[in-house]
């Protein structure tokens, strides 16, 4: 057991990564106690069932009620109506944060809500699966894996949060917002982009049966159908409030295509050798770093769980 870093944590929404840090905080003794919040009755019965809190509340407003930790784990588009719904219930000297993948249009959306005396301390799990809801949490998500804070001022609760998350098992970084915001285009959320369009392709391809998809698939495109089963919501959102980020890493994914392109025409094999050896030493990198196993089959017969970011 370890020791107790938060009196009291307000989860607002119960899915993925609510549950697993709640899980995770109740079975390491890292918060005296663990509250939580989510729209629907099912989630926050599920909840309950599953150990994922101590206790539910059918508000948020009621849920953050003497918390000294309150996280935010709904889609960023919701991240405003629920900021404005608790501001008036925060305990003063708490701490608000948050999960979610895009920081600037959820420090914009957050921040003028928050009353004096409430420190706002925005973060990124980068941990995840292409599943969703309060059924898919697991209290080993966060191991090894990097959790991003982009507080707006240094101070105690900074260095607090970040305790936590160490708890969790996730290694700990401080960056900027808008650079948080362009290096998860390039790591996040452009791929996962590509592999909605390379998933709607084969939809679309009618040379190409839909059984011949499903039967038939190597491990690129069954990889793009695993990112791509990813929560419609919350990518909808991802990508409406990370636009100018994801737009430009687009389209220097676009030029690259079209160099690409242009070798496979003209036969210029020089290129397409010296582009996927350039490419290669990316994965090795990722090894190096410990965010994968140099096993086949990306390592599912090792790490059943999986992650994607």
């Amino acid at each position: 057991m370890g020791a107790v870093i938060y009196d009291r944590v307000a989860l607002i929404g119960l899915g993925l990564i609510a549950g697993s840090m709640g899980l995770r905080m109740r079975a390491d003794g890292l918060a005296g106690e663990v509250v939580g919040h989510a729209r629907t009755a099912r989630t926050r019965e599920v909840a309950l069932q599953r150990g994922l809190v101590d206790r539910v509340c059918d508000t948020a407003a009621e849920a953050v009620e003497g918390a000294d930790l309150v996280v935010l784990c709904v889609p960023v588009g919701a991240m405003d109506a629920v900021a404005r719904e608790i501001a008036p219930h925060l305990a003063s000297g708490a701490t608000v944060s948050d999960v979610g993948s895009v920081k600037r249009d959820v420090i914009t959306a957050v921040g003028p809500h928050l009353p004096d005396g409430v420190h706002f301390v925005p973060a990124h799990p980068i941990a995840g699966t292409e599943h969703s809801g309060p059924e898919s949490g697991f209290p080993e998500l966060f191991e090894g894996r990097w959790c991003l804070l982009t507080p707006l001022s240094d101070g105690p609760e900074v260095e607090r949060l970040a305790r936590l998350w160490n708890a969790l098992g996730s290694h700990v970084d401080v960056m900027e917002p808008d650079h948080h915001d362009l290096v998860l285009a390039v790591t996040s959320h452009a791929p996962h982009l590509i592999a909605y369009t390379m998933v709607g392709v084969a939809d679309d391809l009618r040379r190409v049966t839909d059984s011949e998809v499903i039967k038939y698939s190597a491990a690129g495109f069954r990889d793009f159908t695993r990112i791509a089963a990813s929560d419609p919501v919350m990518w909808r959102d991802v990508f409406l409030n990370n636009k100018d980020a994801t737009l430009e890493i687009l389209g220097r994914f676009t030029e690259e295509l079209f160099a690409l392109q242009r070798a496979i025409r003209t036969g210029d094999g020089k290129m397409l050798e010296d582009y996927f050896t350039r490419t290669r030493a990316i994965r090795r990198g990722i090894l190096d770093a410990g965010q994968d196993v140099d096993v086949p089959d990306f390592g599912r017969a090792v790490l059943r769980k999986g992650t994607a970011g």
